[in-house]
């Protein structure tokens, strides 16, 4: 296989596992962090590199997912306030191995536009979800609950101008069988020529 294949079949097979299908086997932190490395060479306008990861791991996925719960209850209005969702965000950790926090930080260059801080931080997050497809690391790059929420800035002691981007949930699964993947518009509609 060329490189240009083996590159392409890894982009064309990875897919998002969720957390309630993951086995609670724990992942070791030196590939967390050689995952983590390949996102830091993402492309980045000015060499800003705004990515920035937090991760948990261990007792610390329970004790985010708690705080998780915590930071949803107190800022969802009491007639919006959903127990299921609390109860899903307390137990999303139940059967992963890491959970890292994903956030663009803003740079002090104002000639960089912050939509390109922001692709530039999506594009070291895909780094972290193709090297981990490589490694058979199940990975789902969640956006729910609180995550965008300005109390999750605050949990994480953000500056107004940073950018939560997702919460990423790591750990290995049982199901090695991925689901066929599918484009509901082809690529050729997506594309102009001139």
């Amino acid at each position: 296989m060329t490189n240009f294949e083996t590159l392409q079949h890894i982009i064309r097979n990875r897919r998002s596992s969720k957390p309630a299908l993951m086995n609670g086997k724990s992942i070791d932190d030196s590939t967390i962090q050689q995952l983590l490395e390949l996102a830091d060479w993402a492309p980045t306008h000015g060499h800003t590199e705004p990515w920035r990861f937090v991760v948990y791991g261990g007792e610390k996925v329970k004790e985010f997912c708690n705080d998780h719960a915590s930071l949803y209850k107190a800022n969802t209005p009491e007639e919006k306030f959903m127990h299921a969702t609390y109860d899903k965000l307390q137990r999303q950790g139940d059967l992963v191995s890491h959970i890292i926090l994903v956030y663009m930080k803003r740079g002090n260059n104002p000639k960089i536009p912050v939509l390109e801080e922001i692709a530039a931080a999506s594009c070291a997050v895909e780094n972290v979800l193709l090297g981990a497809s490589t490694l058979n690391v199940a990975v789902l790059w969640g956006s729910g609950g609180m995550t965008h929420h300005p109390a999750m800035k605050q949990y994480l002691n953000l500056a107004e101008e940073d950018v939560v981007l997702g919460i990423l949930y790591l750990g290995y699964t049982d199901d090695q069988v991925a689901k066929e993947g599918r484009r509901i518009v082809p690529a050729a509609d997506k594309i102009t020529w001139k």
